[in-house]
């Protein structure tokens, strides 16, 4: 693809479709609210209900990359307040764990450190993380393991996340940041448009980092975010809450691609 085109595609088609996508998710979003009652007092329509929730959460989950991929534009640095970041990776790590299990796989989080502050732009870097985590999810089979690790290396933090999943093929690897530019190598779900790993290169870039993946088929994918260990010359640590506005359960958002239907089940979801 031509440069031109490929600015136009970022720039312009892709945020364009996901705003049009936006009403009409907005008029189903309270439409399915508004039929969930009737649908759990009939046993026979709650698996229908349980389709259509994770649908709405995975079409959700995509006009969001839509709407993100002007980033893939940019080469600024991200604007960066000073977090402490172990406890809110934890937190993370945390609130994916019991929907992991779900699909049998382990998620465990290791760091050395009780806690630690840098400079960060958090709602970024938890986007970042949010998709890691559902691609290491996603691809990985029951009875695996997934580690997140954070931990200090000279100048650098090093966020890790590591699976033991089925690997990227070399072939493959070649084009992981711009397969969504590639139309022949378009792959059926639950591989997507292929948006989250660049979106992830581009946050972790805005950081003033590197993203880097290593991958050996059959036996996992590792993906290390480095940051530079800094703090901002802003001493204020904002701890932001965990919540996205619009009455959706964000982390069902994040996840929707890599989860089995019955895991939107009512409770989850509330």
């Amino acid at each position: 693809m031509h440069r031109e085109e490929e600015i136009r595609l970022l720039g312009e088609v892709l945020p364009n479709v996901a705003a049009q996508l936006r009403g009409a998710m907005g008029n189903l979003y309270a439409a399915m609210q508004s039929a969930a009652p009737e649908m759990g007092k009939n046993p026979a329509l709650i698996r229908d209900g349980e389709i259509m929730q994770q649908s709405y959460y995975q079409m959700l989950r995509l006009v969001n990359n839509l709407s993100s991929a002007s980033m893939l534009l940019e080469e600024g640095a991200l604007p960066t307040r000073n977090m402490e970041i172990v406890e809110w990776l934890e937190n993370i790590c945390r609130q994916a764990q019991p929907l992991a299990e779900e699909v049998g796989v382990d998620l465990l989080f290791s760091c050395q450190m009780r806690s630690h502050v840098v400079a960060a732009n958090q709602d970024m870097l938890e986007r970042l993380v949010w998709n890691l985590l559902s691609n290491a999810i996603k691809f990985t089979p029951q009875g695996g393991k997934i580690t997140v690790s954070l931990r200090q290396n000279g100048a650098q933090l090093l966020l890790c996340v590591a699976d033991t999943g089925c690997g990227i093929s070399e072939e493959l690897l070649d084009t992981v940041f711009d397969r969504y530019l590639h139309t022949e190598r378009q792959d059926p779900q639950p591989h997507g448009l292929g948006l989250g790993l660049p979106l992830c290169r581009r946050i972790t870039q805005g950081h003033g980092g590197r993203l880097m993946i290593s991958s050996e088929v059959g036996k996992g994918t590792t993906v290390t975010v480095a940051l530079p260990d800094r703090r901002s010359e802003d001493c204020e640590v904002r701890d932001v809450p965990f919540h996205y506005a619009g009455g959706f359960q964000p982390v069902m958002m994040e996840l929707s691609d890599a989860l089995p239907y019955t895991a939107f089940r009512r409770e989850n979801l509330d």
